[in-house]
């Protein structure tokens, strides 16, 4: 986009501000801002194939950068295998681990873009928890989506040493609860590879594995905004541990100083595959859009194609154009598409 506009403006002073919302390329967004470092941790991915999972280290190396598109993501699933039933985040739970046992402070867990909709259980049994079905017979690992209907009673005794320490905080890219008709299973669960079927047996399961960790914490947590991020990875963290849930995107905006360069500027322009309703629940569009709405900055947006809702983001969006193009003549059609867009508005 930057390109597209020095063809039409060549004088225009530009900040280029990458963004992200939880999802895919947070970790390396909140490293690069806060010039961090980066380490790999071997883990299992979604569907148990051995991985080399990436880390991020900020703050001196006190606070660990952990982003779960790159260890349970979607793109990691081949499109024939995207199954919600068959999937885990036991490697994100390995991850956890390796971070908690290096005595670090604080992990930043980025929730977004997961093949997952099984509420972090396979997390958890990285992390010492023991799961026992409605018999009483010990599940294995890994647990999936399908499995959390047939959990029974669970235990937790020896969680790893210096868990206790460590302040946990929960970047979601959207604000959905876990349960219900708004929830992971219902509106994520078909997205992910989900069949009407496979959707009753997650949202089933979604519902027990609630049931036992609120008979735990002792408060209802399934109604909490973001605890449907990730098919439900916070739920657990939220229950035992010291979590916090915060909008991904605000936290990268922090970091990356955006208010105060939206504050600067003339024009925004931002972007995403689809624009949709979606778009202003937790997504960067909406958040950028509201930033610039209060600093009484136009902002407009560059996006792949529009969808269901896509009128509702005209309250933070001047305007928006579409590319409409093939994935491989994407960033052709962005620079022509960011011309055009200065050469109007500039």
């Amino acid at each position: 986009m930057a390109g597209g506009i020095r063809r039409a403006r060549p004088e225009a002073r530009i900040d280029v501000v990458p963004m992200a919302d939880g999802g895919e390329g947070t970790l390396d967004v909140l490293v690069d801002a806060h010039k961090g470092n980066r380490r790999r941790v071997a883990a299992h991915g979604p569907l148990g194939e051995p991985i080399e999972a990436p880390v991020g280290l900020i703050r001196h190396a006190t606070s660990a950068v952990i982003e779960l598109a790159s260890i349970a993501g979607y793109a990691m699933v081949p499109p024939e295998r995207r199954d919600p039933l068959k999937t885990s985040t036991i490697g994100v739970g390995e991850v956890i681990r390796a971070a908690v046992e290096s005595e670090i402070d604080e992990i930043i867990l980025t929730l977004g873009g997961s093949a997952t909709v099984e509420g972090g259980a396979g997390m958890m049994q990285a992390l010492g928890m023991i799961f026992f079905d409605r018999e009483g017979r010990l599940m294995e690992p890994p647990i999936t989506g399908g499995d959390l209907e047939r959990i029974g009673r669970i235990s937790w005794d020896h969680p790893p040493a210096n868990m206790e320490n460590v302040q946990f905080t929960i970047a979601t890219d959207v604000l959905n609860p876990v349960c219900g008709s708004n929830g992971a299973a219902a509106v994520f669960g078909p997205q992910k590879g989900a069949d009407a079927n496979g959707v009753r047996v997650l949202e089933a399961g979604l519902s027990n594995w609630a049931e036992l960790l609120e008979g735990i914490c002792r408060r209802r947590i399934r109604d909490e905004p973001g605890t449907g991020a990730a098919g439900g990875v916070a739920l657990p963290l939220l229950a035992l541990t010291s979590a916090m849930i915060v909008p991904g995107v605000d936290l990268v905006a922090e970091a990356t100083g955006l208010a105060a360069k939206i504050a600067e500027a003339d024009l925004v322009i931002t972007g995403e595959g689809c624009l949709d309703r979606q778009s202003m629940m937790g997504k960067v569009v909406g958040a950028v859009g509201r930033m610039c709405n209060a600093a009484d900055v136009p902002c407009l947006a560059i996006v792949g194609k529009t969808g269901e809702g896509v009128e509702e983001c005209r309250a933070v969006l001047v305007n928006w154009y579409t590319l409409d193009a093939p994935m491989e003549q994407t960033g052709a059609r962005l620079v022509d598409a960011a011309h055009h867009v200065a050469a109007e508005n500039l």
